[in-house]
């Protein structure tokens, strides 16, 4: 019922022959929590789309230990696209954060679906747009604005169901994944979770963050945009 349900939510709308193509060329495959699933050289030769859980994609000074999360990647996300469109290998890492499923396509076929068939471009580049979108406003935060400014934004996009990528991201992340996301260490986001407790806004228990004044936090949000 899983996979029906998700190929209602991605293939929307597509015609029979291509739908059958496309299931004809994939492989369902599942993976753990705490695995290190995919490495350079698998995807070069493969394309994924989640099914269900959580996936990370980071980078790690290893020199400091320092990580910072590039992308957490959720139902109906598409990955690697870099390696995909560039056919060279892609320095990140992934881990899997919780249990999850993925569909893995031979990526030679999935770069023949991009030059010939329409059908899977209307997927496959408003997904592309998307994630530069994502990535853009990722690089503006942490250059631009602090733990606590990133957090108030972070928050109120995990509930804009028109964010795909952000909406209910921080569903069962612990602090330590969450401080990762937004560029800091957790000591520093904890301090920030206290201040805006203190002000009641959020109230958090464990792997949770609850929104309890949503205008409040829009408020900061706007006030943020005036600095």
């Amino acid at each position: 019922m899983k996979t029906k349900s998700f190929e209602i939510e991605l293939l929307h709308n597509v015609d029979k022959e291509f739908k059958d193509d496309f299931y004809k060329y994939s492989k369902t495959l599942e993976y753990s929590k705490g695995s290190c699933a995919f490495s350079s050289d698998d995807l070069l030769n493969y394309f994924y789309i989640v099914l269900d859980g959580k996936i990370k994609t980071y980078q790690i000074n290893f020199e400091n230990s320092k990580e910072q999360t590039i992308f957490i990647y959720q139902r109906g996300d598409m990955f690697d696209v870099i390696s995909l469109l560039d056919e060279k290998p892609h320095e990140v890492i992934y881990e899997v954060l919780q249990d999850c499923r993925v569909l893995r396509l031979p990526i030679e076929r999935v770069r023949y679906w991009i030059n010939n068939n329409p059908t899977f471009n209307k997927i496959f580049f408003p997904y592309i747009a998307s994630k530069m979108r994502y990535i853009e406003d990722l690089a503006t935060e942490l250059s631009l604005y602090d733990v606590k400014d990133r957090l108030i934004h972070l928050l109120i996009e995990n509930l804009n169901p028109n964010n795909k990528f952000k909406y209910r991201l921080l569903q069962n992340l612990s602090n330590s994944e969450v401080s990762k996301l937004l560029g800091t260490v957790r000591h520093v986001l904890e301090r920030v979770l206290k201040q805006l407790k203190s002000e009641n806004i959020i109230q958090t228990s464990r792997k949770n963050i609850r929104v309890k004044n949503f205008q409040k936090l829009l408020d900061k949000t706007t006030k943020m945009l005036l600095k």
